[in-house]
């Protein structure tokens, strides 16, 4: 996993090739650590980067995509936010939402 900061938030994210999953977390947030094997294994699944942001650490991207829980998980795609979700979750249940936001609708 990456590892952004508010400084290479605009060429880690949004001026990247492909999906980024981008994990706002911090130190004392237990679900936080929770996820994080998670995550390890979607980048490895899927054709997709994982940028980790400490939120505590980088409060300006987070204020700017108006984070308000930890952990949260935000997809974007050509350097657009297009799905965003709060919460530790399971493995199957992020795959699932991050192939429900990433299929084109007909």
């Amino acid at each position: 996993m990456i590892t952004a900061t508010d400084t290479t938030f605009t060429d880690t994210v949004l001026a990247a090739d492909g999906p980024v999953l981008v994990d706002f977390w911090a130190q004392w947030c237990p679900p936080c650590h929770m996820i994080v094997p998670v995550l390890e294994q979607v980048a490895e699944e899927r054709p997709i980067t994982v940028v980790k942001l400490n939120s505590d650490e980088n409060p300006g991207v987070a204020r700017d995509y108006q984070v308000m829980s930890l952990p949260t998980l935000i997809l974007f795609v050509d350097g657009k936010p297009v799905a965003t979700w709060v919460g530790a979750r399971s493995k199957s249940r992020l795959l699932e939402e991050l192939d429900k936001a990433l299929t084109p609708v007909a």
